[in-house]
């Protein structure tokens, strides 16, 4: 960045106010993202964000899962009556 060439001290004050409020939204921002980062380590969000993970991986498979899972149940089922 280039030194910049001031012609009043209305500019120097403008752009001093432009830096302020710069810096207080920065710092807005950075206390947003850590209670954003607090509240996402929290056991119970943590556990939330597992199982939502796993619902949205199996609910892709279900119909495959069903299908292989079905005749082994089954089977079992069917095995254990016999009493083998």
């Amino acid at each position: 960045m280039g030194t910049k060439k001031y012609s009043s001290y209305a500019q120097i004050d403008l752009e001093l106010e432009i830096l302020k409020v710069e810096k207080e939204l920065n710092l807005k921002r950075i206390v947003l993202d850590v209670e954003k980062t607090k509240e996402s380590i929290l056991p119970l969000n943590l556990i939330k964000g597992f199982v939502g993970d796993y619902k949205s991986i199996l609910s892709n498979y279900s119909g495959t899962i069903i299908n292989i899972a079905v005749p082994i149940l089954i089977n079992w089922f069917l095995k254990r009556k016999r009493g083998r």
